[in-house]
């Protein structure tokens, strides 16, 4: 009997579409705004430690539970290190907490539009995916919290819009959800404020961290959680057996001792934010009101895509995305002024 492998793969992975990250060019000739990666360096400190660790250790397994880092961002971010899980990156993390919580048939929330990983990672538990559109304005929909749903999951701030509701409005949600709300802060360090507040309010909520953004560690994949020690326990059930390398380890540590040069890298960040989206606005875009490190703008009912593609025949990369809901809408990673500078010459050729 011929065996046909592709029968043997789960019909709900036959099923599902993949994930799609932000294009990745293999050459350097690209401006890269649209991964929402730090224009800027790690620490030097990071540099300096990854340097001393590259010996005979490397043979050796990393820690499994990662003790030292957890120590340290306990007393970075005010928590114990039985409340906090170290991950390959915040999508580990994310599939750990799909791993435990959903089954076939579960209920998972969230709006839409929103990070697409959420999708994939529903239909991969076969779970039962509940999208709720956001109203125009990307305020968060109150109806969110009657879902009935395992798992919540808020963007906070929202991707790609990144707009952040106020925390009075999220803690609603966790008043009213029975369910575990998930508050995925990637781009947290970047807005006025942090739902971190909840965490000691609330046993269902869960936090998450990424180094990939505020500290320019996206290459080294390293993702925090915070929730009740109850939950990190099990939690730690699923995790891959030793999860996350010795060298992100140790880089995540030294970034953390020098989180004076994260702020800094974010000051800048934010102060050239505001000046791309004045710019932007001036060019007849409608730009969200960003609490990241990228704006969304939007050229009502006009389709993008000539854009994008102009600006990539302009060695410029930012992210389009075809849906009908972001189709005239180009989302713009905050790069160095000189980037933006770049970035808005290149605009007012291809719109004049």
């Amino acid at each position: 009997m011929t065996v046909r492998p592709l029968d043997l793969v789960r019909a709900a992975i036959r099923r599902m579409q993949g994930y799609v990250p932000g294009e990745q060019p293999q050459d350097k000739r690209y401006i890269k705004l649209n991964s929402n990666e730090n224009p800027y360096p790690p620490s030097p400190r990071v540099t300096a430690a990854l340097r001393r660790a590259i010996g005979d250790d490397l043979r050796l397994y990393p820690d499994p539970l990662a003790d030292r880092l957890r120590d340290q961002a306990a007393a970075v971010y005010g928590l114990t290190r039985e409340q906090i899980l170290v991950g390959n990156g915040s999508d580990e993390l994310l599939t750990m907490l799909m791993r435990t919580f959903v089954g076939a048939g579960d209920r998972v929330a969230y709006p839409v539009p929103t990070y697409s990983l959420y999708d994939a990672l529903v239909a991969m538990q076969e779970g039962e995916a509940v999208r709720i559109p956001f109203p125009a304005d990307f305020s968060l929909p109150p109806q969110l919290a009657d879902t009935d749903a395992k798992l919540i999951f808020l963007c906070h701030p929202h991707a790609p819009s990144g707009t952040l509701p106020p925390l009075s409005t999220v803690e609603t949600i966790a008043q009213r959800t029975r369910g575990i709300l998930v508050i995925d802060e990637a781009y947290i360090d970047f807005a006025h404020e942090t739902a971190l507040p909840l965490l000691h309010k609330y046993p269902h909520v869960i936090l998450l961290r990424s180094f990939s953004k505020s500290f320019s560690l996206a290459g080294l994949r390293i993702g925090l959680a915070f929730a009740h020690p109850s939950l990190i326990q099990e939690l730690l059930k699923v995790k891959d057996s030793y999860n996350v390398n010795r060298l992100s380890l140790i880089a995540a540590s030294a970034a953390l001792e020098d989180y004076a040069w994260m702020r800094r890298n974010v000051d800048k960040i934010r102060a050239t934010r505001g000046r791309l989206t004045q710019a932007l606005r001036e060019l007849g875009y409608f730009v969200y009101d960003s609490q990241a490190n990228f704006v969304l703008a939007r050229k009502q009912g006009i389709n993008q895509q000539p854009i994008y593609r102009g600006l990539k025949e302009r060695g410029i990369l930012v992210r389009y995305f075809s849906s009908p809901e972001l189709y005239d809408c180009l989302r713009i990673t905050v790069g160095t002024d000189e980037q933006i500078d770049q970035l808005l010459a290149s605009l007012k050729q291809l719109i004049s």
